[in-house]
């Protein structure tokens, strides 16, 4: 009888044997491999099983690699700046540096239960100053080149946690981390010139080998388009208006204009027996978020009382102001064709603006339109376009207008500037000075980092000024152009500074003179493989490229794309598919059941648990079944690991498709069918033990080698017992033969008109004339009537036709 297994006593003794012999070793010789976690902010609730899935995920695939010949670079350090962890501090009310360092220290001690072969000596803090001063470092080359501004501009606010937020970081009008309804302020903030990269960071998408879903998001937030920007004169006056429309060729079809609330003409254009209503619909809208405006139902708007002139055929159309047009959009005023846009159409219908139908399907204009007509047709009602096939229209018109000088060929994006200020204090200090003289300045390189200073108090303070703004002997300073005194930039970088290029620096986080040398960059990235969740799809997935793009023309590294591979993993969620939380109450902490199940187990359990790109719902009853498994496997491997039994062709066969479908289903991902493979072949090994007497050691050599990435303390346990001196990892990953797995014999179904009444086995390679006889020899005795016919299937069926 084997010895029982006991997981407690083998994690225990394998760890120790790992710290002292580590697996994972660069010799210089190996190709290297870069798989990496998104790097977790250190939350103060620790982790929960959810957050195991991902970090198993990547150590299951780094283990994996290992075992194909490569060396890993596998690290993890800490997204510790920015608003959740200060929010975290406020609420305990202690120092968010004291409270980050408490629950970094507890994050580590849980991460280490996963048993990954994180490298820690390659941890990487974004507080620490000799991380961020590369934090500040990107910022001021980004100044030089012209890609950080400053620019007063109302932008998203959340009351709450009292801070400017990107259009990124609002979901639904509300504020993503504290889901606060999200206003409007006016404040003087510093900008990112992402806007100057879109062309780029939309194109490169094709080069990446992520979910097309991630590539689909970024695609639309980019939001390339094509049209015309088109001047409009105002009626009695010598303003004109410019237009960016994706569809010139539906300009006689123009109704209506509507202007963005901000529009810098918006206040003035109001004729007086207007200027009320426009007034309060400007100051209403400038208290809602661009999303909550996008989103709105209901159109809201208000006539200013003035025209414009349509530049074709000189008709009068009155000018609007309504929320749904964005400032930041194209130019912030757009001009409306109701007969073929939804939008433009609801709102006519509300506001009993006319309806010109300009495209028809086949060329007959409809008088009782419904709605909006969205199709390809044929140009009606249009002058000189009567006739043209809509799409040729759409392609040519912007060129007419071009050489009439009534509009210009443009191509847009809804992507805008990166809002890069936060008035919160736990971030980055921006290093920039304001000097009356010499304007904003940048911290001179070689004195940086610009440290954060130590307050005592750190609270937001709601005016639109960090609380660094009142500590005044670290504001007051003197210009390093000049001389003169002046005054410190008083916000901080917002929490995607530091994760927006940190996978570059763990491969030289010691390096303190350059961000990453180039012959470290040059010989260990970029990342082969990225795991994290799919809701960082746009955010922290965009910034990145953006900041590896810059860092690439800077000369700093010689990629453009930061990783080469994405995997988004799905959720865990607590019952009913609500996620988890410490306020739900619906937590689920590892530590309990590795201490019951061990590590082992809840590893196969976190993959076993669905598909690994979809969200599953934890039902702890199911870690009962995957250590059911283990115990099964560990005893067939104990129990015959000594019987010297010789292979036998079925061994064989059945060890070569074990390797060729675990490895199959692995290189796909499917994650949770391999953890099911393994507990089907070992039901057959099982089976095959009691019939063989046992089963030959090269198969059990496989079964060990082939479970190592997912359960490596149980395999290096089992691998010593099998008799080998080094570790289960030093080995290769096993390969299968084709013709080792083809079958010597088939079944095949021995039926009477139609009906089975036997299975015999038979060679693959039998004649016809054999495969009839040994048919008709297993149903003799229900042969009864003559034989009509005889009817064989190669490999499948035998029919025999009788009267």
């Amino acid at each position: 009888m084997a010895v029982p297994y006991n997981h407690r006593a083998i994690e225990q003794k394998w760890r120790k044997n790992w710290e002292e012999h580590p697996v994972n070793v660069n010799d210089g010789k190996k190709p290297k491999y870069y798989c990496l976690d998104m790097f977790p902010y250190p939350s103060g609730s620790g982790l929960h099983v959810g957050h195991w899935r991902g970090y198993v995920i990547s150590d299951v695939w780094s283990r994996y690699k290992m075992l194909q010949g490569y060396y890993l670079i596998h690290p993890m350090g800490w997204d510790a700046f920015g608003l959740p962890a200060e929010n975290y501090a406020i609420k305990m009310g202690v120092h968010p540096a004291k409270s980050t360092a408490e629950n970094i220290s507890n994050i580590k001690r849980q991460i280490n239960e996963i048993a990954a072969i994180y490298d820690w000596d390659m941890e990487v803090n974004t507080t620490d100053p000799d991380f961020y001063k590369w934090t500040q470092w990107i910022f001021v080359k980004m100044f030089k080149e012209g890609l950080a501004y400053e620019k007063e501009m109302p932008i998203n606010w959340c009351p709450s946690c009292k801070t400017g937020l990107a259009n990124e970081e609002v979901v639904n009008g509300c504020c993503e981390r504290c889901g606060a309804t999200v206003t409007k302020k006016n404040l003087k903030q510093w900008m990112l010139r992402i806007t100057k990269y879109a062309e780029r960071l939309l194109n490169d998408l094709d080069k990446l080998d992520w979910p097309e879903k991630v590539k689909k998001m970024q695609t639309d937030w980019i939001g390339k388009s094509y049209g015309a920007e088109i001047d409009f004169e105002v009626d009695g006056r010598e303003e004109k208006i410019k237009v960016y429309t994706t569809r010139p060729d539906t300009l006689y079809g123009a109704t209506f204009m509507v202007l963005a609330p901000e529009h810098a003409l918006a206040a003035s254009l109001a004729a007086d027996e207007y200027k009320e209503q426009v007034e309060k619909y400007i100051f209403d809208s400038s208290m809602k978020s661009n999303v909550d405006r996008l989103q709105d139902k209901e159109k809201t708007g208000v006539f200013t009382g003035s025209y414009a002139v349509n530049p074709l055929n000189q008709a009068k159309i009155p000018i609007w102001l309504s929320d749904y047009v964005l400032a930041d959009y194209g130019t912030g005023a757009i001009m409306c064709v109701p007969a073929h846009d939804d939008r433009d159409f609801e709102f006519a219908k509300k506001f009993e603006i006319p309806i010109i139908q300009v495209i028809a399907k086949d060329g007959v204009e409809n008088p009782d339109l419904t709605e909006a007509y969205t199709e390809p047709g044929i140009m009606i009602n249009s002058d000189k376009f009567n006739g043209m096939n809509s799409e040729d229209a759409k392609r040519d018109v912007p060129g007419m207008l071009e050489e009439q000088g009534i509009g210009k060929k443009t191509v847009n994006y809804k992507l805008r500037d990166w809002v890069f200020s936060r008035q919160r204090y736990w971030g980055e200090p921006i290093p920039i000075i304001h000097c009356e003289h010499c304007g904003a300045v940048p911290v001179p390189e070689d004195q940086l980092p610009l440290l954060l200073p130590e307050v005592e108090s750190y609270q937001p303070t709601g005016t639109g000024e960090s609380p660094l703004a009142d500590i005044e002997e670290w504001v007051n300073t003197t210009c390093p152009v000049c001389g003169r005194p002046a005054k410190r930039e008083t916000n901080t970088m917002p929490q995607w500074a530091g994760s927006s290029w940190y996978f570059l620096r763990y491969v030289d986080s010691h390096n303190k003179e350059e961000l990453v040398s180039r012959e470290k960059a040059d010989k260990y990235l970029p990342v082969d493989m990225y795991i994290g969740g799919v809701e960082h799809a746009v955010l922290h997935l965009l910034y990145s490229r953006f900041y590896t793009k810059f860092l690439c023309d800077m000369g700093v590294i010689d990629f453009d794309e930061p990783f080469k591979k994405l995997f988004n993993q799905g959720m865990i969620t607590g019952k009913n598919g609500i996620k988890m939380s410490k306020s739900k109450g619906n937590v689920v902490s590892p530590d309990d059941l590795v201490q019951d199940y061990g590590c082992d187990s809840l590893r196969l359990y976190e993959l076993f648990v669905g598909p690994p790109e979809l969200d599953s719902e934890w039902d702890e009853r199911g870690i009962d079944g995957v250590y059911r498994y283990i115990n099964r496997f560990w005893n067939l491997v104990m129990d015959y690991k000594d019987c010297g039994v010789k292979a036998t062709k079925e061994m064989v066969k059945l060890r070569h498709k074990m390797v060729y479908d675990i490895t199959n289903r692995l290189d796909n991902f499917s994650l949770n069918t391999v953890i099911s493979g393994f507990m089907e072949y070992n039901n057959k090994f099982i089976e095959l033990a009691k019939k063989e007497g046992g089963i030959d050691k090269e198969s059990l050599d496989t079964m060990v080698l082939l479970l190592a990435p997912f359960a490596p303390h149980i395999t290096e346990e089992l691998w010593e017992a099998l008799g080998h001196t080094d570790s289960v990892f030093h080995n290769t990953w096993p390969a299968y033969e084709e013709e080792a797995m083809k079958d010597d014999e088939k079944e095949v179904a021995v039926q009477i008109n139609g009906k089975t009444k036997a299975v015999i086995s038979l060679p693959v390679d039998v004649t016809k004339e054999a495969a009839l006889e040994a048919g008709k020899a297993a149903i003799a005795q229900k042969l009864t009537g003559s034989i009509v016919k005889e009817i064989y299937v190669p490999g499948r069926i035998i029919n025999i036709v009788q009267k």
